[in-house]
């Protein structure tokens, strides 16, 4: 995936894009104070840490926005500890969000429950973002929404309580826009492998198949970004 080009946004567009990552420096910040760090919050009287688990154990969910998330770490990108999955539940999509229909076997959530996944945020060691990436329906077991509908759901992840962290919290929604772009690439990049597996395996269930798992990544560095927005400002 190439650098998103910031040179034709609007003026508009860059400075929501900077405050957005205001935000997320300072949560950061506001963290570090304190000896802490994003992921260690999610940790926090979680008891001993297990490969594969969600922390905290019940997920983080807004009630108001059918917004969702959990970290835990296992396979992922390189050099990260681990990443939080974040979705969207039916309650919260927009009202043109549809999901295709079902042709496998393994059963899909419905209704209330059909949740969609929406990114990645990958983390290392330090508590920090590295990357962002998609995966393959079977990961999360959500509900297939296609790609515009999904990147339609972006603007709409929001977490507005104190659970597990104000500061995450805030940081993880600062983190939707400040990427935008990038999610949205994304986001259409897992449709076309996901398109290109299936011709390339069409005995396949696509969506099952656990040799396709993740679907398309991108590495980041938010310093970096925040240089780009300002420099495309002047």
């Amino acid at each position: 995936m190439t650098d998103i080009d910031l040179s034709n946004l609007s003026a508009k567009k860059l400075r929501t894009m900077l405050e957005a990552a205001q935000q997320v420096k300072a949560s950061c910040r506001a963290l570090e104070k304190a000896g802490l760090n994003l992921v260690g919050e999610c940790l926090k009287g979680q008891g001993d840490f297990y490969e594969f688990s969600h922390y905290p154990a019940d997920d983080v969910y807004d009630a108001d926005s059918k917004s969702q998330y959990y970290f835990h770490t296992h396979r992922g990108l390189s050099g990260e500890y681990g990443h939080f999955h974040t979705f969207l539940r039916a309650g919260g999509m927009p009202a043109m969000a549809k999901p295709i229909t079902n042709t496998g076997k393994e059963p899909w959530p419905s209704g209330a429950d059909a949740l969609s996944h929406l990114i990645c945020i990958s983390m290392n060691q330090e508590g920090y973002p590295i990357g962002l990436f998609t995966t393959n329906r079977w990961v999360t077991g959500e509900t297939w929404y296609e790609a515009e509908s999904v990147i339609e759901m972006l603007d709409y992840f929001s977490i507005e309580h104190a659970h597990p962290n104000l500061a995450v919290n805030h940081w993880i929604t600062a983190m939707f826009s400040l990427y935008s772009l990038e999610m949205i690439e994304l986001i259409k990049l897992r449709d076309l492998k996901v398109k290109e597996w299936r011709v390339a395996h069409p005995s396949k269930d696509v969506f099952e198949d656990r040799k396709l798992e993740i679907t398309s990544h991108k590495k980041i560095n938010v310093d970096q970004k925040i240089n780009d927005i300002k420099q495309a400002l002047k």
